[in-house]
């Protein structure tokens, strides 16, 4: 999948000054903010009806630990990729369901926007540019399909 223009990203997260954060950050990486859900059932509603390119998603959210079962919806149904923002990483399966991988909480505005920079090559390449930045950790599914242990070709 390789994607062209700037990158539509959903936000679910319950904390509204995390959320404010994220929207702000993700704005100042040249991405489109397109949306905020604040439970499992408005994220799948929002990512179906915005197809967003990437969805940022936390484990636990206003009605309870859904996030995991929003991601795998939205990644599975929607067509977008999710990238797990929390401080549950442990609540993670193994697959990381259906996501491309996890920031844990808590992170900075630093580690975001570079892990955010990153993720954005992979998505608009198909490869990543070589091994995920510090803070930021694939699964296995994706450092694979993104060959991120790969030194990219000079």
């Amino acid at each position: 999948m390789t994607h062209e223009g700037p990158l539509n990203i959903l936000i679910v997260e319950d904390e509204v000054l995390l959320a404010v954060e994220l929207q702000f950050i993700v704005r100042e990486v040249g991405c489109r903010d397109v949306g905020l859900a604040m439970s499992s059932a408005e994220a799948v509603a929002l990512a179906e009806r915005l197809t967003p390119d990437l969805a940022l998603v936390d484990v636990h959210l206003q009605d309870g630990p859904t996030g995991v079962e929003a991601a795998r919806h939205i990644a599975k149904d929607c067509g977008g990729v999710v990238l797990f923002m929390t401080a549950n990483v442990r609540r993670l399966p193994d697959d990381f369901a259906g996501a491309c991988g996890v920031i844990g909480k808590p992170y900075s505005e630093h580690g975001v926007k570079t892990a955010l920079g990153y993720l954005e090559t992979c998505l608009r390449s198909g490869r990543a540019p070589g091994p995920p930045p510090l803070g930021l950790h694939l699964s296995p599914e994706y450092r694979e399909l993104w060959r991120a242990d790969v030194a990219p070709a000079a």
